[in-house]
């Protein structure tokens, strides 16, 4: 099928405009369905919306490829539009798109629309095509265009058969390449027209297998992959890795066989390429395989266990957030106290169920960073790290040897005693959840521990290789990942909890209120609910019995003493409002530093930080903590001090927007709120480096 067949003049307009991504969609659509081959216009465009939820089909160059496929077609079709202006499309590249193809596809078995989109789609590499196409004067010099190139390509499979490398004795370098996507054809095409091109123009001889929607084509053989002097696979799918084993091995995600296919080829010229071993650490499996430095790597990995701890941050900490409301609609915001949020059976119901599913989020976050890293076998041992680093050693105090002795009195010895002094925690002892960060430590050394246990394993007879993945990682990776968090982690972080309570003491005692609030803040929003931020909140509570101490013993709430209390508990809260908020501000105002997803949780953030819940900033700032935790700091640092500047007092331990009843000084509170927030936001705006969406 030629593809100028599947396009009706009526769906061609090369005057396109539209300002924006579903503004063009619609158009597309439209043109589609002036040509008579939908069924049902609006089921169409749920198809095609519906595929853009799972990828975009911006392919880069300036090139989108939209499309859908069932019952509401009645015979497949192509609408083409050209957008002189570009169009902001959220492509792979992040470039405008200037040509767009729609596709649309009867729900048959012939497949018709995989073909022609495999075709096209390696058509459009070609430069002086997309020109063309972009300069044509009408639309029949535009489906001239085509008819002639489509005739000059061959078919896909004829174009890449001619790739073969098995016989060649030309003396040059060869290479056998994979390409795959786990949707569509147009980036496992693209990708291998893109090598092809890198591979000529750099004297290099290549075979390309392609494995997408319709199956694996032009597939490598024994003979290819021996005569190989390099491997490169760009997927976002799983590939078939072990024909590779002992070869030179280039592993990339899809989009780079696409734009950066040049660079793959000098990789290969100067023979820089790691030899495969066949690890299962090293099948290629998803996008978070991209290549790139080792700082790239680190980044997909954390981004790997902030994207499936997302959801129990955004539901948990919702549900709070509803508790607390529920709780001042009831009356108590004022007089609640610390029980404020569970007064009431439903708000408690609520901040129960919450509490429990934001308790699960540095599990996940661990143990999705040991997956990224290792594979499924690093999960468990990822999820323990991040029990015991949101738990600390707290749970082993009410051991009698905690005390020192046994149960019948009789004394520890020395390595039980260091075992007991070390790990366990002593009774009044500082405190040893490590939070988000040790989360985020556990999951690398949980990753790491696995790779390394796989590595040494593959020394052990082949009949125990059923054993490794049930019995060896998980046991020996637990017990170290255990032994490692319970003995250096944990109770270091607690030494350097310790030595912060006494330094917050001494600047309240010495009456540097401003100071104190400008410290309270920043370490608020250091660690989100870590440590850091547990030690400033402990503090700002203690300070509220502290103050009710002074009340009993017959002080007024104006009493310096009593008004110093309260305005350290203020500038707490409102420090740790600051970065949820801050965050939501700058995914609004500078959308291209955050991915799609962490735009689409700016609203659920607002009603996090408005509930004093730090936690939702948490995924941002795992992330990108190098560029996100300066900048929040900062802000919620601003925040405190100028609380503290202001005289804002505080008499409630909890509840953000919820308990201003009991908030001396309110506008001038919220006007430090939104201060900081705005500090944040354009720190995150200058700051921030522009994301791949």
């Amino acid at each position: 099928m030629r593809i100028t067949e599947l396009l009706d003049k009526r769906s061609v307009k090369l005057d396109a405009a539209p300002k924006s991504k579903n503004e063009t969609l619609d158009m597309a659509v439209e043109l589609m369905a002036a040509s008579g081959k939908i069924k049902d216009k609006e089921a169409y465009k749920k198809l095609v919306y519906a595929r853009e939820e799972e990828s975009t089909t911006g392919v880069g160059e300036g090139i989108a490829i939209p499309h859908g496929k069932g019952d509401c077609v009645a015979k497949p079709g192509l609408a083409a539009m050209v957008i002189k202006d570009g169009v902001d499309y959220e492509a792979l590249d992040d470039e405008p798109v200037n040509i767009l193809f729609l596709i649309a596809a009867p729900d048959t078995k012939d497949n018709v629309h995989l073909d022609v989109l495999s075709k096209l789609s390696m058509m459009l590499m070609d430069e002086d095509f997309r020109s063309n196409l972009i300069n044509a004067g009408s639309v029949d010099e535009f489906l001239e265009i085509i008819d002639k190139a489509d005739e000059e390509r061959g078919s896909v499979d004829d174009s890449l058969a001619e790739t073969s490398i098995a016989d060649d004795d030309s003396g040059s370098l060869k290479v056998v390449a994979v390409t795959s996507c786990p949707t569509g054809i147009a980036h496992t095409y693209m990708a291998a027209e893109g090598l092809e091109k890198a591979a000529g123009k750099a004297g290099i001889k290549i075979k390309i297998e392609t494995r997408g929607s319709s199956g694996a084509k032009n597939v490598l053989t024994d003979d290819d992959i021996k005569a190989a002097d390099c491997v490169i696979v760009t997927a976002d799918a799983k590939v078939p890795m072990d024909r590779f084993k002992g070869k030179k091995v280039i592993q990339r995600k899809v989009a780079d066989g696409i734009n950066k296919a040049d660079e793959l080829m000098a990789i290969v010229k100067d023979g820089s390429a790691p030899v495969f071993s066949g690890d299962s650490s090293e099948q290629a499996e998803s996008a978070s395989e991209e290549g790139g430095g080792a700082g790239h790597k680190v980044y997909t990995w954390l981004m790997s266990g902030v994207s499936h701890m997302l959801p129990f941050v955004i539901g948990g900490g919702i549900l709070v957030a509803i508790a607390f409301l529920i709780d001042t609609i009831a009356g108590y915001g004022a007089s609640g106290g610390g029980d404020f949020g569970s007064i009431t059976p439903v708000a408690a119901l609520l901040k129960y169920i919450g509490g429990l599913a934001m308790g699960l989020m540095v599990p996940v976050l661990a143990g999705y960073i040991a997956y990224a890293i290792a594979d499924r076998p690093g999960l468990a041992v990822g999820f323990v790290g991040g029990m015991l680093a949101s738990s600390g050693n707290a749970g082993l105090a009410g051991y009698t040897f905690a005390e020192g002795t046994l149960i019948d009195g009789k004394a520890l010895g020395g390595f039980s005693q260091f075992i007991s002094r070390f790990a366990f925690q002593q009774p009044n002892g500082g405190n040893t959840v490590s939070g988000f960060l040790g989360g985020i430590a556990a999951g690398f050394l949980a990753g790491f521990l696995v790779l390394w246990l796989q590595k040494i394993c593959t020394k052990l007879p082949q009949a125990m290789d059923g054993l490794k993945p049930t019995l060896i990682y998980p046991l020996v990776g637990i017990f170290l990942e255990g032994i490692i968090m319970c003995f250096v982690l944990n109770p270091l972080i607690g030494l350097a909890n310790t030595g912060l309570s006494n330094m917050l003491t001494a600047i309240s005692d010495a009456g540097m209120l401003t100071v104190l609030g400008l410290i309270l803040g920043a370490m608020m929003a250091i660690d989100m609910g870590g440590p850091i931020n547990k030690a400033a909140y402990v503090f700002g509570t203690g300070m509220l019995t502290t103050a009710a101490g002074y009340l009993a013993e017959g002080m007024s709430a104006s009493d310096p003493k009593v008004e110093a209390c309260y305005v350290a508990m203020a500038a707490i809260m409102v420090g740790g409002m600051v970065p949820p908020v801050g965050i939501a501000l700058a995914c609004w105002i500078f959308p291209k530093k955050f991915t799609k997803a962490e735009r689409g949780s700016a609203v659920s953030n607002v009603v996090m930080g408005a509930s004093f819940i730090t936690e939702g900033a948490i995924p941002f700032a795992a992330a990108d903590p190098i560029h996100v935790i300066p900048c929040t700091m900062v802000g919620a640092g601003v925040a405190g001090f100028l609380a503290a500047l202001f005289k804002c007092t505080l008499m409630a331990p909890h509840g953000g927007l919820f308990v201003f009843a009991t908030v001396g000084h309110p506008f001038l509170y919220i006007l430090a709120w939104i201060i900081g927030s705005v500090v944040t936001c354009l720190m995150l705006g200058f700051i921030k480096k522009p994301v791949e969406q």
